[in-house]
């Protein structure tokens, strides 16, 4: 497996891009006028206390009040947290120290935390805690324990509070290396409690890094091969954190200075303008279909012009093993999170279920969010959650449409044309007038004084009133006026 990264950055926009061997496989947008928030630390207070939601809104500066429940207050002692009473934990009117954990997602506030963790290279240090942690994707146990013993000799030996949790690039890392990380983490929890100490209400504290710095903190790793920047600027600072933070990787940081985009260069464009369609075509002629909710996200696997070679229980098969790899792609590409509901096309065979699954988990283990996945229902759908941490790309990318309001359909301009009719019988019997004019769409118009012209002629009798008609070229065809002359 080969990576690289592709950083394409103008003025008000920072556009971060992974590649996998050739194929995009994440992308990480980041504009000037709404940078992300998760991970800032801020002093909030407490405007509002919820009993009924177990819950406080927390002010920290921002438009709209962040969310903070019960459960993520820490006070030392997490079963206590769970048992304990919002009222008892916070009082409204009080400074409290929270990190955002969520962006604030649609008409939703950011969610918030009082479990402050501060992520490095190799580590994450969670100042309310007192125990040392691995992560799972670290699956050696010999490693496990060898990277466990570090971090408990270190917090015994310099008597540091603290939680650290050793992070997925940790394995196989120097005991130095790492004994320089929490060093550093230490050292950036003093100073955040200093600047604490002397803020103000609802400011902020600490800032995480910028989305470039942070991309290689995060991203980078023993596959990675090449990093490429358009911006000389943006790549001599890249350089400098990447000798700084990250010098036993041997990544090589290039700059790209040819006039042709760089994300045209790699086809990144055409993949964005792909992952904002609903439909995604699988190379066996089969496909998805990709429908975005509030409530969740789900995903429809169909044959398509499929036919396969054998029989059909073969072919459904294999159209849903490659649709698994192209779900997890997706759901990378597009940063879909929140729950999500996949419909496999129904196989019959026990075992061709259980390769499908271990597919989509194998696949899903490269995904940087945390994912959990349910077994097939009887329904034959697979539950999965996804942590959301930013926006979708659609909801970076795009708004809903002002003509359907976001629904994804129009009414006919049949329908249009019986609810006019009604329109038009409502304000006869209610206002005395002389003649009506309906403004509408040029489909409309069109509509009735062409099949629905017989209708109109008898309603014009009926009501004892004649009708005029005119069409105007900003109205879609849900929209209509009857104007009482």
């Amino acid at each position: 497996m080969s990576e690289e990264i592709l950083i394409n950055i103008t003025p008000p926009e920072t556009r971060v891009a992974l590649v996998e061997n050739g194929v995009v496989q994440e992308l990480i947008i980041e504009r000037a006028g709404s940078k992300g928030l998760a991970g800032h630390v801020y002093n909030g207070k407490i405007c509002r206390v919820l009993p009924g939601m177990q819950a406080a809104f927390v002010d920290i500066g921002l438009g709209r009040a962040a969310f903070l429940h019960a459960s993520d207050i820490v006070t030392g002692n997490r079963d206590e947290n769970r048992a304990g009473n919002i009222t008892e934990l916070v009082r409204e009117g009080s400074d409290v120290m929270v990190q955002v954990v969520k962006d604030p997602l649609g008409t939703k506030g950011a969610r918030l935390t009082t479990n402050i963790s501060i992520p490095s290279r190799y580590l994450v240090f969670l100042p309310a805690l007192d125990n040392v942690g691995v992560s799972q994707k670290i699956e050696d146990e010999e490693e496990r324990a060898r990277l466990r013993t570090t971090l408990n000799d270190f917090v015994k030996d310099r008597d540091v509070p603290g939680n650290y949790i050793a992070r997925t690039a940790s394995e196989g890392v120097s005991c130095e290396a790492l004994y320089k990380d929490m060093r550093f983490l230490s050292r950036l929890w003093d100073s955040i409690q200093e600047r604490c100490a002397d803020a103000k209400s609802e400011a902020l504290i600490h800032e995480d890094l910028p989305l470039v710095m942070r991309s290689l903190r995060d991203l980078v790793g023993p596959e990675m091969e090449k990093i490429r920047i358009d911006t000389r600027e943006s790549w001599s600072r890249a350089r400098r954190f990447v000798e700084k933070f990250i010098p036993e990787v041997p990544v090589q940081i290039e700059f790209y200075p040819g006039e042709r985009p760089i994300f045209d260069l790699y086809g990144v464009e055409d993949e964005i303008q792909k992952a904002l369609e609903s439909k995604v075509q699988l190379k066996s002629g089969g496909h998805l279909v990709i429908d975005q909710t509030e409530a969740m996200t789900t995903i429809d696997v169909n044959t398509g012009a499929f036919v396969g070679h054998r029989n059909l229980e073969e072919t459904i098969f294999k159209t849903n093993l490659e649709a698994a790899q192209a779900i997890c792609r997706q759901l990378r590409l597009r940063n879909l999170g929140g729950i999500i509901i996949i419909d496999f096309i129904d196989m019959s065979e026990v075992e061709h279920k259980r390769q499908v699954l271990r597919a989509l988990e194998k696949c899903l283990a490269r995904d940087h969010a945390k994912t959990h996945i349910s077994e097939v229902s009887a329904l034959g759908l697979v539950e999965m959650t996804r942590k959301r941490t930013r926006e979708s790309l659609e909801h970076i990318l795009c708004e809903p449409c002002p003509a359907c309001s976001g629904r994804g359909s129009l009414r006919t301009a049949e329908t249009t044309c019986y609810e006019i009719f009604r329109e038009i019988l409502r304000e006869a019997r209610q206002f005395e007038v002389q003649s009506l004019l309906v403004l509408a769409s040029q489909e409309v118009v069109d509509r009735l004084l062409d099949e629905e012209s017989t209708n109109l002629a008898e309603l014009e009798e009926f009501i004892g009133k004649p009708i005029r008609l005119q069409a105007e070229a900003l109205y879609n065809q849900e929209n209509y006026d009857v104007v009482l002359i």
